[in-house]
């Protein structure tokens, strides 16, 4: 979900505020540079603050995967759930549920979200998630997330696109291994994806 700049300064800080949740306008540069690094071994990546709920990230998130494909580099997706939407949080602690059965099955329950965002509600979350799991040979346990490690996790994605100072979703970056100069750039035009990633993997 995107805004002008000023609109959604002032926007994002009175809902975080609002939700208890200090709000940071500008991420410090060294922050980014220590948090946006591609995993263990990987030279370059794409690194993606995302909300289940938002039209943006949904029409984004095939063309990462396109893309990602493509280039045979790997997906780093941060929960950043905004307060302004009523079931994003709950479907990405069950995201984090189905990741412990196989990050495949995960990442499958984000697209579905993404795909059928119209029809999810805070009412039929649950059923359609069960509904999901039987498709995919599991169940959905009695107790979600009893001891609240889900919700940790979302909780430090969110805490960390703070830092950073993320201001919309979805916020995306190429992100390499190097340590000379930036070793990340944010993606503000996703058509030239590709483009940011063969220049990240050449070391321009």
């Amino acid at each position: 979900m995107r805004f002008g700049n000023r609109a959604f300064a002032a926007l994002s800080t009175i809902i975080l505020l609002a939700a208890g949740i200090p709000a940071l306008a500008q991420g410090n540069m060294s922050d980014k540079i220590a948090a946006l690094r591609p995993p263990t071994g990987a030279k370059v990546a794409i690194i993606v603050f995302e909300d289940l709920q938002c039209p943006d990230c949904a029409r984004a998130a095939p063309l990462v995967e396109e893309v990602a494909k493509a280039e045979k580099v790997s997906v780093v997706r941060h929960d950043f759930p905004l307060p302004m939407h009523n079931y994003s949080r709950k479907a990405a602690i069950i995201a984090r549920y189905f990741d412990t059965k196989s990050k495949k099955i995960g990442d499958a329950w984000r697209d579905y979200v993404f795909a059928n965002q119209q029809a999810i509600t805070p009412e039929n979350l649950d059923s359609k998630a069960s509904a999901f799991a039987k498709e995919h040979g599991t169940a959905m346990p009695f107790l979600l997330d009893p001891g609240g490690k889900f919700e940790a996790l979302i909780q430090k994605d969110f805490a960390l696109g703070q830092k950073i100072g993320i201001q919309h979703t979805p916020t995306i970056f190429v992100v390499s291994d190097k340590t000379k100069g930036v070793p990340f750039v944010e993606v503000v035009d996703r058509t030239k994806l590709s483009e940011m990633i063969e220049d990240m993997k050449n070391g321009k």
